[in-house]
């Protein structure tokens, strides 16, 4: 599959998807899943032809997870809505897949089949693709949390934190399988399940925040607190996806930042 051919398959599936989200509006639940479906299976597409190419799975580079990033957001948008009826789920997550699909359209990175014997296990794969559909659950949370924080009266609050709840237990499940795929891999390739890498410490971070919010809501924490707290933790989770990049202690040292 070759890179240039992207633009196609990304117009056609970003169209089906904000068909979707205005469908999902209009109350026509049966066309909102087969627009949303028909622009995953679409985009799933390319990125299955991207992996064929490559002849390894397109993790390597920030640009080929923006593609996973872009295809998991319309998918859990689709789980919710089908799950919870939430009618503004996709168009937040139609919006955030047209943010990623319109970086990697302006600013398209080299894609080879080259992959350094780290990144050969078979644990890669799976605790990557993992993780991103945890980061698209938790994208979501935030902007429920937000919404909560800034536009609901405290009235509200109680069934609006019920709400989050659902998407918080939900993406710190996948966050906490794709640490222990990632604990595997790192063993396979450096043989240690945990060795404190800045970007270890940073996923430890962002773990132990969503975790906080779960104790809080039992703890009947103040809702707004608790809502600050899932913002923060998004924060961290933007540090450990593609922050440590620029954090000193990583340059050089860092076996996970992106090249």
């Amino acid at each position: 599959m070759d890179w240039q051919l992207f633009p196609y398959f990304a117009i056609t599936a970003l169209v089906a998807w904000v068909a979707s989200a205005f469908t999902a509006w209009k109350g026509w639940r049966r066309c909102t899943f087969a627009l949303s479906i028909g622009g995953m299976a679409v985009f799933m597409a390319f990125i299955i032809g991207m992996w064929m190419s490559l002849e390894r799975p397109p993790l390597r580079t920030m640009g080929e997870t923006r593609l996973w990033y872009a295809f998991f957001l319309p998918l859990v948008g689709t789980i919710i809505y089908g799950r919870w009826k939430y009618k503004w789920i996709l168009s937040f997550s139609t919006m955030m897949a047209c943010v990623f699909t319109l970086i990697n359209l302006l600013e398209p990175e080299i894609h080879d089949k080259t992959l350094m014997p780290a990144l050969q296990s078979p644990w890669f794969a799976p605790h990557v693709i993992v993780y991103m559909f945890a980061y698209a659950m938790f994208g979501a949370v935030t902007i429920m949390a937000l919404f909560l924080l800034f536009k609901r009266k405290s009235a509200d609050m109680p069934v609006g934190l019920c709400r989050c709840d659902n998407l918080v237990r939900t993406g710190l499940s996948f966050l906490t399988i794709g640490m222990l795929f990632g604990a595997f891999w790192a063993n396979q390739a450096w043989g240690a399940f945990w060795t404190w890498d800045p970007k270890e410490t940073w996923a430890a971070i962002t773990w132990l925040s969503y975790y906080l919010y779960i104790h809080m809501r039992k703890q009947n924490t103040k809702p707004e607190l608790m809502l600050a707290v899932l913002i923060l933790s998004f924060v961290f989770l933007q540090v450990c996806w593609w922050g440590i990049n620029y954090l000193p202690s990583a340059r050089g040292m860092s076996v996970h930042t992106y090249r």
